[in-house]
């Protein structure tokens, strides 16, 4: 399979990871619809949202495919006074990566990173792996290292 960003930051820190290829089923590419289609538990895939907050500028959010991020708690988490989503047209320019296609890890710079602490309940997660169509499956505790995460209650 192809290299991205993202499996070229696991290699080099040589942190163990499976690279799948996923099917995508026309232009619904949320997270809900792919664990249906790939008969993953959505509770062990997760999103990457990527914000922007009034103090720290760019951040990034993984949360549970099935959850919704509470902009308040992660602004609180963050130390920022609001959050919002950073608009699609902007995502490649400071990420590298698009939508659809945005692993947590390997972006263009390493943003201010917060999990959701029920990632901690998981033995493995699926994660993007930096283009749309591949996944990554790794353990929580090693997506945590490599993107340095804070972990807290970020969902609703």
């Amino acid at each position: 399979m192809e290299k991205t960003n993202a499996t070229r930051t696991l290699d080099r820190l040589q942190i163990s990871y499976e690279l799948n290829n996923y099917h995508i089923d026309g232009d619904d590419l949320s997270a809900v619809h792919l664990a249906e289609i790939n008969g993953i538990d959505i509770n062990t895939l997760y999103k990457t949202l990527v914000l922007v907050g009034e103090k720290t500028n760019l951040l990034v959010a993984i949360i549970p495919g099935n959850a919704t991020l509470d902009l308040k708690k992660l602004a609180k988490l963050s130390q920022n006074k609001n959050c919002k989503m950073l608009p699609t047209k902007d995502l490649l320019k400071f990420t590298g990566y698009v939508r659809g296609g945005c692993s947590p890890i390997g972006m263009k710079k390493q943003f201010p990173t917060y999990v959701d602490n029920v990632i901690l309940n998981q033995e493995l997660v699926y994660v993007n792996g930096g283009k749309k169509g591949t996944q990554l499956t790794l353990n929580p505790n090693e997506l945590i290292a490599v993107t340095s995460a804070t972990v807290g209650n970020i969902i609703v």
